[in-house]
């Protein structure tokens, strides 16, 4: 049982830990660096003038992503909000349909399922590399839903489960052979929330590519950033098309005349964000090894500390360790707040997760499964600071 005297020991030796890898200096949890072509970029875009929709960086953004992560297409977007609103809606979800969403994720899952007119039903994650229990989730399924004319429906409410859509939390791999197998099973689409995972790998295949879709985010803190931005990625190229069409205001092709065959959406990337992420594309490899030696070092660093545990890629998987995190042990769980409190005072900035969208007050009628491990981790997990420039700085 932990006292007081004990919980303000145990802080010091992780602030001393984390401070024996990062330095003195004060630490961001996860900041960018333009350490590249970023300048370069921005000044041809702005010459050409072509700073908007249209202009040849957003292309090459989505041909130097697709590239990269081995999917067929890239579809580039002003987020990852965006990327996963149009991807659910291309899913087929509908109005009152329910969608299967981590509770243990970003707002914006959930949300994106709420702009379909949609409902978010939350379910489990394991601690084994804190994305969704594909096994509780399988019998959760066989007890809840039954088949009806190739749907899946939710016994209890009688709505169709459209649409499955794990996270790869913190950018560690959820399970997806155990995932894809649960939605073939009872004829759910996955869509997968990439955002936080641009670099990992599952068995040697990037995520965001499995599912129907995936989604990225490129927000200022992720491994790399275009300001704000997203992508859907697929190897549907009839899906590619229909997000390119619904992501640019339905425009049809015309060298003068604005006409529009539906309503949709002016979610298109800006040629000046793009420009930007072309630059950090490039030095993405570098950016992916410095965070992987940051995990090598924290694991050094905290190998003395009882009672925590540094959160680890899962076997036969590459994680791009986007956010380094510590796990407390079951036992000291109540010093997570004096572990975020001592940090960040000494300048070190940490958090914990995100508060449990089953939690949201605008969220409480929503459907859920049993999350009592979720609901546990959620306690005793905390993100400390991992921008890959933190490993030049105190090499």
């Amino acid at each position: 049982m932990s006292t007081p005297d004990s919980n303000a020991i145990l802080a010091g030796r992780v602030v001393e830990a984390i401070r024996s890898v990062i330095g003195t200096a004060p630490a961001a949890l996860h900041e960018p660096r333009f350490n590249g072509n970023e300048w370069i970029y921005l000044k041809e875009c702005l010459d050409s003038t072509f700073v908007s929709s249209v202009g040849k960086f957003v292309d090459r953004f989505e041909s130097d992503l697709a590239a990269f992560t081995g999917a067929r297409h890239a579809v580039a977007v002003v987020n990852g909000t965006a990327a996963l609103h149009i991807a659910f809606m291309l899913a087929g979800v509908e109005p009152d349909d329910e969608v299967l969403v981590p509770a243990l994720t970003f707002a914006a899952t959930a949300n994106a399922v709420a702009y379909c007119r949609a409902h978010p039903h939350f379910v489990d994650s394991t601690a084994r590399n804190l994305g969704v229990d594909a096994e509780k989730l399988r019998n959760y399924l066989q007890e809840n839903t039954e088949q009806r004319l190739g749907c899946c429906i939710n016994r209890h409410s009688g709505r169709v489960i459209r649409a499955l859509v794990p996270m790869h939390t913190f950018g560690h791999p959820g399970d997806l052979d155990a995932l894809l197998a649960v939605s073939r099973d009872f004829n759910i689409t996955l869509v997968e929330d990439a955002a936080e995972s641009l670099g990992s790998y599952y068995h040697g295949r990037h995520t965001g590519t499995f599912g129907r879709m995936g989604t990225l985010s490129f927000n200022g803190n992720k491994t790399i950033t275009t300001g704000g931005g997203g992508a859907i990625l697929t190897n549907d190229s009839e899906l590619a098309r229909r997000a390119k069409h619904l992501t640019t205001t339905a425009k049809l092709p015309h060298a003068w005349e604005y006409r529009h065959d539906e309503i949709a959406y002016n979610y298109r990337l800006p040629n000046l964000n793009a420009a930007l992420g072309c630059a950090q594309l490039e030095q993405l490899p570098d950016m992916l090894a410095a965070k992987r030696e940051l995990f090598l070092r924290y694991k050094d660093a905290f190998k003395n500390v009882s009672g925590l545990r540094l959160v680890e890629e899962p076997a036969n998987c590459v994680s791009n360790y986007w956010l380094q995190t510590i796990e407390l042990a079951e036992r000291d769980a109540t010093l997570r707040d004096c572990l975020l409190t001592a940090t960040n005072e000494q300048k070190v900035m940490t958090r914990p997760v995100w508060t449990l969208m089953s939690e949201l007050p605008h969220f409480d009628s929503e459907p859920r499964m049993d999350l009592s491990c979720v609901e546990d981790l959620a306690q005793r997990l905390i993100n400390i600071p991992s921008s890959p420039h933190l490993v030049a700085a105190t090499s």
